[in-house]
């Protein structure tokens, strides 16, 4: 079966049952705490797929990556997962729960990198902009890259907006390689 049909239908699933039970802010949380895990700790996908390791031992696993305390109505998704044989796919199932409360709650996912660290003044104009063009709803995140030399990188859900310097000297290179030859 498709892993991404997979993944939607138990984060449908997921999302049907916290709207029912009013738990999808906390469910939420949970889920973005556990995505974090695997971000950090490439060992825990690893874990999962391991055949040795019971279904109770990987619930133990997901619980810990979830941190202090996790919601009961989480912990009982993630029986079901294991129980269903699909712990593989926790990750993905995460993400696509996320991906689907965000579009439930109308919450933008901006992204922007920069090659210095910004002030918190300046962050916050920049906040307070992506907030009048998209909506008022927004997930900020930031980061700081030193690779894209100056300039900034945008992303606003699947949208991007490249004005680095980086990248404007990749498309200068490659004009130059097209201008070479039509000589």
């Amino acid at each position: 079966m498709n892993e991404g049909l997979i993944s939607s239908r138990y984060a449908k699933a997921l999302l049907k049952f916290a709207l029912e039970h009013k738990i999808t802010d906390r469910i939420y949380e949970d889920v973005k705490i556990l995505e974090q895990s695997f971000a950090t700790h490439p060992d825990l996908q690893k874990a999962l797929i391991n055949p040795v390791l019971t279904a109770t031992e990987k619930v133990s696993l997901l619980a810990a990556a979830v941190g202090e305390k996790p919601s009961e109505e989480f912990l009982r998704f993630v029986r079901l997962v294991t129980k269903n044989r699909r712990e593989e796919f926790m990750r993905q199932i995460g993400l696509m729960y996320q991906k689907l409360y965000r579009e439930s709650k109308g919450i933008s996912l901006v992204h922007i990198v920069t090659a210095i660290g910004l002030d918190e003044e300046t962050l916050a104009k920049i906040k307070e902009l992506v907030r009048e063009k998209v909506s008022d709803k927004v997930e900020f995140t930031y980061e700081v890259d030193p690779s894209i030399i100056g300039g900034f990188v945008l992303k606003v859900d699947s949208m991007q907006l490249d004005a680095s310097v980086n990248n404007e000297l990749k498309l200068l290179r490659l004009k130059l390689l097209n201008s070479k030859k039509r000589l």
